[in-house]
C-alpha cells in the first residue's frame, strides 16, 4: 500500500507475487514461437512444479543451427542442467549436469562455437568453479569436458570474445590479483601434451577495465579507471593491448573536484580469525586540520555475497559520503568480510548456513584491528550499511555491544524467513531444515545485548525488503525497552531515488551520526 497517498484504492496498491522462503515458487515454462507468428511449441520442461531438480530456468540461449539450450538449476542450486531442445517438437536432451557445493553461481559465460570455423564439433565453452575458482572449460557438442582453459587461484569473470579462426579466448578476470579487472588472452584449446600457459594480459595500467571488443578481433574499447585515476576511454590493439588513440580523457583540473579535496583511500589487508586474508579501505582525516588519531569512526558495510566494495577503481574515491565524513574528521573503513565477492567460492562458502556469524565477526575483527593501530578511538565506532549492509549494521550493533557505539541500517533484512526463495534458500537453506541458523540470523535475536543507538530507514514500498523487516524489529526493540529512531519514506522502494528525499536523508544521517558517535 502506497500509506503517503491522498486518496485511496487501486492506484495507492500494488500487487506482487512474492515467493518467501521455503514456500512454493512461480510455475514457469518454455516456449518457441515463429516471428510471424503461429502456434507456441512447448518444450518438455516445468519449472516450479513438483520436481525440486528443475526449480529455476536460469539461463536460455541459442548455439548455432537453431538449437535451443537452457540451463536449469535445483532448488538448493547445487545442480545445474544445460538442456538441449528439439523447437519442433519440444523433445530435450540433457548436454551436462554440474554439481557443486556449497551452491552454483550462475554467469553468462556459456558460449557456443561454430563447427563450420574451427574444429571443435559444435561444442561450447563453460565457466565452472569446481576448483574452487571459476575457470573456462572446452566442452564438445556432446557435453564432455575436453579440458580446462584456464586455472590457477584466481578467477574468470566474464568472456569478452573469441576469436575461433585463431583459436583464442579473451575474458576479463582476476589474475593480477581481486582489487582489479583486467582483459587477458588465452589459447582456445591448448595441445593436450603441453602445459597450460598462462593468459597474456592485453589491459594496461593497474585498476578496473571494462572492455568490448571489436567484431573484426582486432581492436578494442578499453574503460579505465582506478583510484588515482577518473575513467578514461582508449582504442586499443587487440594483439598487444597497445594504445590505437584516445577516445576520452578526462580534464587535467575537474571544475569542483579540487575544492572537494578527494583523497583516495588507503587499500591495507588484515586476517580473519582463521588466517584467511581480508582487504580493507581507510579514509583518514586530514592531520593537519584534526589532529593525529585515534578517530572517531564509521564502518561502511555490505557484507553479502556478489558484492565487493574494496577494490582499485575510482567509484571508491568519490564516494561522497565517505569523503564528507573525512572531511568532518571521522575515520571511514570499509572491509569485505569472508562471504564476499571476486575471491572464489570457498571464500564465498563460509556464508552458508552462517549468515550473521562470521561476517559480522569479521567486522568485528576489522574494528580490533583499527584500534590495536591507534587508527580508531575506542568506544567511537559506528556503522552504516544499506540492504545487506543494512541487516549487518543492525546484527554487529546488536551482537557486539561493547565495541559499537551506534549504527545505521537502511532497508534491512532483519530476520532471513522473511526474504525471497531464491536468495535465502542458496545461502541459507530451508527455514524448516535450519531452524536455529535461521533463528542466530536474525537481529531480533539479539536485541536484547543492544546498548548502542540505531536508526532505522526505510522505504514503505520497498518490494525487495519489505517495511515489515524494520517494523519487526521496531516490535522486538520495544518489547526489549530499547531505544531506536525511524527515518520512514512512504512513497520510496528499497532506495530513495527522488533528489530531494536523498538530500533530507543524508542531512538526518549526518545528524544522527554527529549526536551519537
Amino acid at each position: 500500500m502506497h500509506q503517503g497517498k491522498s486518496s485511496v484504492g487501486p492506484e495507492a496498491q500494488e500487487d506482487h507475487a512474492y515467493p518467501f522462503a521455503g514456500a512454493s515458487n512461480v510455475k514457469v515454462r518454455l516456449g518457441v514461437v515463429s516471428t510471424t507468428g503461429g502456434p507456441v511449441t512447448w518444450m518438455d520442461l516445468l519449472c516450479g512444479g513438483p520436481n525440486y531438480d528443475d526449480e529455476y530456468l536460469a539461463r536460455v540461449n541459442w548455439m548455432h543451427a537453431n538449437v535451443l539450450t537452457a540451463q536449469v538449476v535445483n532448488r538448493s542450486q547445487t545442480k545445474l542442467k544445460i538442456l538441449k531442445f528439439d523447437i519442433k517438437t519440444g523433445k530435450k536432451d540433457v548436454v551436462m549436469v554440474e554439481e557443486l557445493k556449497p551452491w552454483i553461481n550462475l554467469h553468462d559465460c556459456f558460449t557456443p562455437l561454430d563447427k563450420g570455423v574451427s574444429r571443435y564439433s559444435a561444442g561450447f565453452i563453460w565457466a565452472s568453479e569446481k576448483t574452487g575458482f571459476r575457470h573456462l572449460y572446452l566442452h564438445d557438442a556432446n557435453g564432455t569436458c575436453l579440458g580446462p582453459i584456464t586455472r590457477g587461484d584466481w578467477m574468470v569473470e566474464q568472456i569478452a570474445g573469441i576469436n575461433e579462426a585463431a583459436g583464442l579466448v579473451y575474458f576479463t578476470g582476476t589474475l593480477d590479483g581481486p582489487l582489479e579487472s583486467h582483459l587477458y588472452c588465452a589459447k582456445l584449446c591448448p595441445d593436450e601434451n603441453s602445459t597450460l600457459q598462462a593468459p597474456v594480459r592485453l589491459t594496461h595500467g593497474k585498476g578496473k577495465h571494462v572492455v568490448v571488443l571489436a567484431h573484426h578481433m582486432r581492436k578494442f574499447v578499453d574503460i579505465y579507471d582506478s583510484l588515482d585515476s577518473p575513467p578514461r576511454v582508449s582504442l586499443c590493439n587487440l594483439i598487444d593491448g597497445s594504445v590505437i588513440m584516445s577516445i576520452y580523457e578526462p580534464p587535467s583540473t575537474i571544475p569542483g573536484l579540487e575544492r572537494l579535496q578527494l583523497e583516495p583511500p588507503e587499500i591495507v589487508h588484515i586476517q580473519a580469525n582463521d588466517g584467511t586474508r581480508l582487504y580493507g579501505a581507510l579514509y583518514k582525516p586530514d592531520a593537519t586540520r584534526f589532529g593525529p588519531p585515534p578517530y572517531k569512526t564509521l564502518i561502511s558495510v555490505y557484507g553479502g555475497p556478489g558484492v565487493q566494495l574494496v577494490y582499485d577503481s575510482w567509484i571508491n574515491t568519490v564516494d561522497m559520503r565517505a569523503q564528507y565524513l573525512r572531511s568532518k574528521g571521522i575515520l571511514v573503513w570499509k572491509l569485505d568480510n569472508r562471504g564476499t565477492a571476486r575471491r572464489g567460492l570457498k571464500f564465498e562458502g563460509y556464508l552458508k548456513g552462517n549468515i550473521g556469524r562470521v561476517d559480522a565477526e569479521d567486522q568485528l575483527t576489522g574494528a580490533e584491528w583499527l584500534i590495536k593501530q591507534g587508527l580508531a578511538k575506542p568506544a567511537h565506532i559506528g556503522l552504516y550499511g544499506w540492504s545487506y549492509g543494512g541487516y549487518l549494521s543492525a546484527m554487529v550493533l546488536a551482537r557486539f555491544p561493547d565495541v559499537f557505539r551506534c549504527a545505521i541500517s537502511g532497508a534491512p533484512v532483519t530476520s532471513w524467513d522473511g526474504y525471497d526463495t531464491f536468495y535465502t534458500e542458496k545461502y541459507m537453506g530451508f527455514p524448516s531444515e535450519g531452524a536455529e541458523s535461521f533463528e542466530y540470523g536474525s537481529v531480533m535475536h539479539h536485541v536484547n545485548k543492544m546498548k548502542g543507538k540505531l536508526l532505522l530507514v526505510h522505504g514503505m514500498i520497498d518490494e525487495n525488503v519489505h517495511f515489515r523487516h524494520t517494523a519487526r524489529l521496531v516490535n522486538a526493540l520495544v518489547a526489549a525497552g530499547k531505544p531506536y529512531e525511524l527515518l520512514i519514506f512512504p512513497d520510496e522502494r528499497h532506495m530513495p531515488r527522488r533528489h530531494r528525499d536523498r538530500i533530507y536523508m543524508e542531512e538526518r544521517i549526518w545528524e544522527f551520526i554527529d549526536r551519537s558517535l
